[in-house]
């Protein structure tokens, strides 16, 4: 009585799951004129390749979707060219936009920037000025390292003369 009392409140009442038959027999057990299902290829691609409209086909279809006029005639063209209702959506709007420009598809990713002639020219400056920089510090450190140093040793600072090269 509790299998019943579960089963009633699935609503599963008094039911039951039909078996699978195998294919080549039927109810009489005679063989079957029924040709053995295939099963799908469960193999996936790595890497879905994405479907690509040019501007002619986007305005044939678009065309041809503006031309349906008995009732289902746009569903069966949207299933027959494999295609969404926003798909049309999205073109009907391209298309107001501006006809065959907006249609083409455009590239993605960042657009390349004009090249101003001067560019090029101020980065390798900066790069060089940055680098004359760091130099100068380095000199600066060693010029001071030099000095206390010689205070150290009570070493006198030799100016150089004119003519005078060490």
């Amino acid at each position: 009585m509790i299998v019943a009392k579960k089963d009633a409140r699935r609503g599963l009442e008094g039911a039951r799951r039909a078996t699978p038959m195998p294919v080549d027999q039927s109810p009489q057990g005679a063989a079957s004129p029924r040709p053995a299902v295939i099963p799908p290829d469960p193999e996936v691609v790595a890497t879905p390749t994405r479907r690509h409209f040019t501007a002619e086909n986007k305005l044939r279809i678009l065309k041809l979707a503006d031309a349906c006029t008995a009732v289902g005639s746009l569903g069966a063209l949207l299933r027959a060219e494999g295609l969404y209702a926003s798909n049309l959506t999205a073109w009907r709007r391209q298309r107001t936009e501006g006809v065959l420009s907006a249609l083409t598809p455009q590239k993605r990713g960042r657009k390349a920037s004009a090249r101003h002639p001067l560019r090029a020219e101020n980065e390798t400056l900066r790069k060089e000025n940055a680098r004359l920089s760091t130099r100068l510090k380095q000199a600066e450190l060693i010029i001071d390292v030099q000095k206390k140093v010689s205070e150290i040793l009570d070493i006198p600072p030799q100016t150089l003369e004119e003519g005078e090269r060490t």
